[in-house]
């Protein structure tokens, strides 16, 4: 029985494998902490875009005046 306590204490894989799991475990959590920053920004974004595009308009010009694309607020 002393025999088997010895090796029990000298045996680090065990220890090795929840040093992964610790690290694995943070990393997971880095990530979805970094994707929810991204992910927030990226919403904006679209959005900023998207109120862009939908006050464009486009003009096809005229005998005066060239064509092209207008936002709103400008000349």
């Amino acid at each position: 029985m002393i025999k088997f306590i010895k090796n029990f204490r000298k045996d680090e894989d065990g220890a090795v494998t929840v040093d992964w799991v610790v690290l694995t475990a943070a990393v997971v959590g880095l990530a979805a902490v970094a994707y929810q920053q991204i992910e927030g920004g990226a919403t904006g974004l679209a959005t900023d875009v998207s109120s862009a595009l939908t006050s464009a308009t486009i003009s096809t010009g005229s005998n005066s005046a060239a064509g092209g694309i207008t936002t709103a607020g400008s000349n």
